[in-house]
């Protein structure tokens, strides 16, 4: 899937050219999936190291991903939203954003269902990577909201300026 958005965004590069911090977070977005592919989220080494270090009752790993599930796709649309569209309302663009976060991380919750009904039916809570947590769909997908919320928060006003910078670029 990371690979998939990489693509995407060095095919539109010629096109539509995103903000540096888009890129930099798509790229950490990145190497979270393939940290998660190479070791899976419920056994990535150093947080396995992090729960028997403290104790904790599973390896949280997969958290990390599911906030950067909420991070990338809400600066995406917000880059998206403000300049491609006649949308001005800074609260409603951020409030479009992080609902379009949400949407995306249900949807990766009910297709992943989707997929462990059809073909791991058996095996389900072992294959979505459980760890014993009933409630691991609705945890993912606070995470991936308090991703989104930290997107806008905490990178709104650097997004912003780069994205003004590349707005006078392009008319200079």
């Amino acid at each position: 899937m990371g690979a998939i958005g990489i693509v995407v965004l060095v095919l539109t590069r010629s096109r539509f050219r995103f903000s540096p911090i888009v890129y930099v977070v798509v790229a950490i977005h990145y190497i979270i999936l393939a940290c998660g592919a190479k070791y899976t989220y419920a056994e990535m080494p150093l947080f396995e190291w992090l729960k028997d270090s403290f104790n904790l009752s599973r390896n949280h790993f997969d958290r990390v991903g599911h906030f950067a599930q909420g991070l990338t796709p809400a600066l995406v649309v917000r880059e998206l939203l403000t300049r491609k569209t006649p949308l001005r309302t800074a609260w409603i663009r951020n409030a479009i954003s992080i609902s379009a976060a949400l949407s995306f991380s249900a949807a990766y919750e009910i297709l992943e269902w989707l997929w462990v009904i059809i073909f791991y039916s058996d095996t389900g809570p072992e294959w979505l990577g459980m760890q014993g947590d009933p409630w691991d769909a609705q945890a993912d997908m606070l995470m991936a909201l308090f991703g989104a919320i930290t997107a806008i928060l905490l990178f709104g006003r650097a997004h912003d300026r780069q994205m003004d910078g590349l707005v006078a670029e392009t008319k200079g």
